[in-house]
């Protein structure tokens, strides 16, 4: 996800590589598909009267010095969770297949050649760690009408920074995330750090407990970007950034699902995974929520999902704990 960035860098001193400047110009085609069609997208929202709101990635790569440099995989966008079934019915009209509909906090949606859209009906799920779904849910209260549209929104400078970070610290208490959350903390901060409301901002992390996390990630952020010297914990910090790849591994999966789910403990790990609490089950499995009955059934509709179409996930979980 960083290819489009270093052809730019080698370009720049005057090297040409073929593969890089292929990836550059790829991601330059596909910032520009995904603008249009996701203007297609919002009219249509507008004309079916569902409230909306464009994530980070559809502003960040605005905010990169070159057009391509930011690479997206697909576009994220906030609507009305009671209008699931009509934004559905939007995509199919629009000639898009339905890969995920009704799992988690976010249906899926993908069109050729390149066109992928995640379509949230909430921006975190009970399932995540922490306070990260309780403080984001039920969040349009503090989103801003926007002045040229009758049903966009979007968050204010700081509330976006929060939830970015909020976003980067899902991924990295999971399965890791890659260098470019450091880049995307980076080109924000750049962009709007004078302007910030930073008392506002520490009080709302340390309502959603992740000050700790800020303040490295913010810190690191700058001195990669900036070439400032870094210390020995930053050195590990980044390893485990570029060892995270871009969406994270299994190894980091497990190891963090040791220290946050299994509080340390290995045995409580694999106990959480075989009988996942109720928060876990509802995003997973999301029909358990009409009724507490169907809590054994999820139990078992798990295992057998994890036995057919996840096997081979959880042959590699399973080998990552014997490792460990």
């Amino acid at each position: 996800m960083l290819t489009a960035c270093v052809a730019y860098a080698l370009e720049s001193v005057g090297v040409k590589a073929n593969d890089f400047t292929q990836a550059k110009e790829k991601a330059i085609r596909k910032n520009i598909l995904l603008d249009v069609e996701s203007g297609n997208i919002l009219r249509r929202l507008e004309t079916e009267k569902i409230w909306y709101m464009p994530l980070k990635g559809s502003f960040l790569h605005n905010w990169y010095p070159k057009l391509g440099m930011r690479q997206m995989t697909d576009n994220d966008i906030l609507v009305d969770s009671e209008k699931m079934v009509e934004v559905r019915d939007i995509f199919l009209d629009l000639g898009y297949t339905c890969e995920h509909f009704g799992h988690q906090n976010h249906d899926v949606y993908f069109k050729e050649p390149v066109l992928n859209f995640e379509m949230h009906s909430g921006l975190f799920s009970s399932a995540h760690i922490g306070n990260l779904y309780g403080y984001f849910n039920n969040v349009k209260g503090r989103l801003i009408k926007d002045q040229n549209s009758d049903y966009g929104y979007h968050f204010r400078n700081e509330d976006f920074y929060l939830f970015m970070l909020a976003h980067e610290y899902k991924h990295f208490t999971g399965g890791g995330t890659g260098v470019r959350s450091l880049v995307d903390t980076y080109i924000f901060l750049r962009k709007f750090k004078g302007s910030l409301d930073w008392n506002y901002i520490n009080t709302e992390l340390n309502k959603l407990g992740i000050a700790e996390y800020e303040k490295q990630n913010h810190e690191l952020a700058i001195k990669v970007c900036t070439l400032k010297q870094l210390t020995l914990e930053d050195k590990r910090l980044l390893d485990y950034y570029v060892m995270s790849e871009t969406y994270g591994n299994t190894e980091n999966s497990v190891k963090n699902g040791i220290k946050y789910r299994g509080n340390g403990s290995k045995l409580g790990y694999i106990l959480y995974r075989i009988f996942p609490p109720i928060s876990f089950l509802e995003a997973s499995v999301p029909w358990v929520k009409k009724s507490k009955l169907l809590i054994p059934a999820s139990y078992i509709y798990r295992f057998y999902r994890c036995a057919t179409s996840s096997k081979k996930d959880v042959e590699r979980e399973v080998k990552q704990l014997e490792k460990l």
